[in-house]
């Protein structure tokens, strides 16, 4: 039993503890020294191509701005007024029957473009011809009475002369050769009236146009109480469009019609991009509507093909007057902010400038410039989100090339491209094409970042190069070894 008790326990054997600790130690270790490299690594890799100097770390911090560019001119602006129209027909006719009467049959076909005096339809006339006979002959049997009153009366008036009768009989007589001659005019005003009536039972067009859908068949009974009538006759060519104005534009509208001017107008479909029809202005209306503030215009247009129809919705362009050789800008460079609409200028060394601009007419792609711009001015029209007034831009060659070939009354050689800024401490020769094609070669260690062109750019040293169109990001040229 005491040997049990002081047997001492058996023990691990201890060097084996410290041999565990210094596998840790060495794994620790080399797990620095694995993070320390790869530190190392990724710093020499992004830091290496760095500049050295603080000019040209600040130049490769902010690159220039890709931005598309466009030229101030000298040229034409019309003075348009977009406005709301409807199509409105110059003679709208509903056929209405002036008697009643059995429709006895129609002369047209729905949808047919009918002539003034053309046949439309005809009412049952044979009741009229009866009246016409009786009243005809109650014409005769009075112009009889008369007749025989007359007679008598020159009888009358011979005896009278004499003495042989009272001039009493003489006076009574004459009365009634009157009275006779009254009844004669009111038998004839039948006859009239009858003929009338037998003439409305042939119902003609009144205008040329199109008839709509029939409303009443052939064999049914119409009346000249009728609401709807037999069918509506739309005259169609010409047309007229019936848009408004408002009271301010008003003035300038009457001073050119007084003048004698005839007022263009196009009439344009409801989403405003397809031509209908042009016509003139043939009427204002001679009072403001003092609930819009507007007034309503009448336009004239030919029909042939029946591009305008009536009550359609289209957009009436109305144009006032043509402003010769105004400033102009391209309405895409026109920005609005705090103090107003300004545009960035290109300036000679490739930094914008903010201007600020009193604007004018706005005519499509174009907008007249009262004060601000020169003509030959290079604006910003794309790229605008991100600039800053000193900024510095580039902009392709042939971008700027063909901006100023669109502009009128510029020199097509005058170059929207933009140069480096040659001052900058550091900066390259601008990497401009030889005329056979091979770029110029850049001084070697002071390569300014470039725009990324597609594909990638390409490792070395590399002067600024524009940005293909459509490019938005920039990525700095690695300095060669």
């Amino acid at each position: 039993m005491d040997e049990r008790v002081n047997r001492p326990e058996t023990d691990a054997p201890a060097v084996s503890v410290p041999a565990r600790r210094s596998r840790r130690g060495w794994l620790w270790l080399l797990l620095l020294i694995v993070v320390g490299g790869g530190l190392a690594y990724w710093y020499h890799v992004h830091h290496a191509a760095a500049p050295a100097s603080g000019a040209a770390s600040r130049a490769g911090a902010t690159p220039p701005q890709p931005v598309g560019a466009g030229t101030v001119d000298k040229g034409d602006i019309r003075v348009v007024l977009n406005e709301l129209g409807t199509v409105t027909p110059l003679a709208n006719v509903t056929i209405k029957t002036q008697i009643s009467g059995q429709l006895m049959s129609v002369g047209f076909q729905e949808g047919q473009i009918v002539k003034k005096g053309d046949f439309l339809a005809q009412v049952d006339d044979r009741p009229y011809q009866v009246q016409l006979e009786k009243d005809q002959g109650q014409l005769a049997h009075d112009q009889g009475l008369l007749a025989q009153a007359q007679s008598d009366l020159q009888r009358f008036e011979l005896l009278g002369r004499q003495n042989s009768i009272a001039q009493q009989q003489v006076a009574d007589q004459r009365f009634l050769v009157e009275q006779y001659q009254g009844t004669v005019k009111v038998d004839q005003g039948a006859i009239d009236n009858d003929k009338l009536n037998i003439a409305y039972c042939h119902i003609i067009a009144p205008v040329g146009g199109r008839v709509g859908l029939r409303q009443v068949d052939p064999g049914n009974y119409v009346q000249n109480t009728d609401a709807n009538g037999l069918v509506v006759l739309t005259q169609l060519d010409p047309i007229s469009v019936i848009f408004t104005v408002t009271e301010d534009s008003l003035p300038q509208i009457m001073q050119r019609l007084d003048s004698g001017a005839t007022l263009a107008v196009d009439a344009y479909d409801r989403s405003n991009t397809t031509k209908l029809a042009s016509g003139k202005i043939s009427a204002v209306d001679n009072q403001i509507n003092t609930t819009t503030g507007t007034a309503n215009i009448r336009a004239v247009f030919p029909n042939p093909k029946d591009a305008l129809f009536p009550n359609q919705f289209v957009n009436a362009r109305l144009l006032v007057d043509t402003l010769h050789e105004v400033t102009r800008v391209p309405v895409a460079a026109v920005q609005q902010g705090a103090p107003g609409a300004f545009v960035y200028v290109i300036n000679a060394n490739n930094t914008v400038s903010v201007k600020t601009v009193k604007l004018g007419v706005t005519d499509g792609s174009l907008t007249q410039v009262l004060s601000g711009l020169s003509p030959g001015d290079r604006v910003v029209t794309d790229g605008t989100d991100r600039l800053r007034d000193g900024a510095k831009v580039t902009v392709p060659a042939t971008q700027g090339k063909a901006t100023t070939a669109r502009g009128n009354g510029h020199r097509a050689g005058a170059s929207s491209a933009a140069a480096p800024d040659a001052s900058a401490p550091g900066a390259a020769a601008p990497d401009a094409p030889a005329p056979g094609g091979t770029p110029g070669a850049a001084t070697p260690g002071n390569a300014m970042p470039s725009a990324a062109a597609p594909g990638g750019a390409t490792p070395g040293a590399s002067a600024p190069a524009a940005a293909a169109p459509g490019t938005d990001t920039q990525t700095p040229a690695k300095q060669g070894p």
